[in-house]
């Protein structure tokens, strides 16, 4: 058998990492390695450039990647009709059977939310009535929303943060989407979800950073307190906001919906890390353009997907900023 032929068994059968070792076995007995064909010496010494191809049961060692051990909570909502039950009945008497009035207690719809960071808006404002949109922010909203127009879905709603440059930015957006209704909501505004781990220092909170520009000489003991506060008291909002907005869908919603929500890229990285259980401090591991989706759907059974994250993939590469 000639030995391309004998490559593409192997490659058959194996898997590339199987190639990749009879490759090597060939230039070694060849003397492609700078050996003469037969010498041994230091010949498996040279195999291990290629241990980190091999699957780990075939190294010494064990690579594989252990399991946090966290398991997926179900009832992660609170919306899970099931601890309503025990063995098939309910807690409570009832006269209806108790199967059926559970099978009618779970959801069957899909709710699928869009996420929208607002757009680029003017960082020097004094005040958030000052911190309005620029005019490549208005024209980055102009995208998103024909964007969203493109996608031919059926919104059923437009909930957006009562800032100036979030409820601007929806505004736009709103002209490619007629008929879909816009909510204000104060929970969404942008806040200081939780203190993010591991720290950084290219980030504080709001309150830090006024401190800090009106008194330079301020060091970290000295405004600790400052940032613990706001974390409290934002960290608490953002999560009503979540557990207001992020579920699954009413057991009487018929159809998948599809809502538009307008805020901030904290709370939309904070909200993807709370949907998907992940650590939710490291919600500031994740950029967002500024006007990009991101796009989560909830099935019925309280299972989560993270579709898009922070898509600005629609607008020209010199319209793009993270502002």
């Amino acid at each position: 058998m000639s030995y391309r032929r004998t490559i593409k068994l192997v490659c058959g059968f194996a898997g590339g990492s199987a190639v990749l070792v009879v490759a090597a076995a060939a230039a070694e007995s060849r003397g492609y390695f700078g050996d003469k064909q037969g010498e041994r010496s230091g010949q498996w010494s040279r195999f291990n450039i290629l241990q980190a191809a091999q699957p780990a049961t075939w190294s010494t060692g064990n690579h594989t990647v252990a399991s946090t051990g966290h398991a997926w909570d179900f009832n992660w909502d609170k919306r899970d009709p099931s601890p309503l039950f025990t063995n098939g009945k309910k807690k409570e008497n009832s006269s209806e059977d108790p199967s059926s009035e559970q099978e009618n207690g779970k959801p069957k719809a899909t709710r699928n939310i869009l996420f929208i960071r607002h757009s680029q808006y003017n960082l020097s404002g004094n005040g958030d009535h000052e911190r309005i949109l620029t005019p490549l922010g208005r024209e980055q909203a102009e995208f998103t929303g024909q964007r969203l127009a493109a996608l031919g879905l059926k919104y059923d709603i437009m909930v957006y943060s009562t800032m100036a440059r979030a409820t601007e930015t929806a505004n736009i957006i709103s002209k490619y989407l007629p008929g879909v209704e816009l909510v204000s909501c104060d929970l969404l505004r942008e806040g200081a979800p939780i203190e993010p781990v591991p720290p950084v220092n290219h980030w504080k909170p709001d309150a830090v950073r006024s401190e800090v520009i009106s008194n330079p000489r301020l060091t970290p003991p000295l405004w600790t307190s400052t940032a613990l506060q706001q974390y409290h008291e934002d960290g608490a909002r953002i999560e009503a906001a979540f557990r207001r907005y992020i579920h699954r869908a009413d057991p009487k919603q018929k159809e998948d919906s599809y809502e538009i929500i307008v805020c901030h890229a904290n709370v939309i990285r904070y909200f993807v890390c709370r949907a998907l259980q992940f650590p939710p401090e490291g919600w500031l591991r994740m950029g967002l353009n500024n006007g990009s989706i991101t796009w989560l759907t909830v099935r019925p059974s309280g299972r989560v997907a993270l579709r898009t994250l922070g898509d600005s993939g629609f607008m020209p590469p010199d319209k793009l900023t993270r502002t």
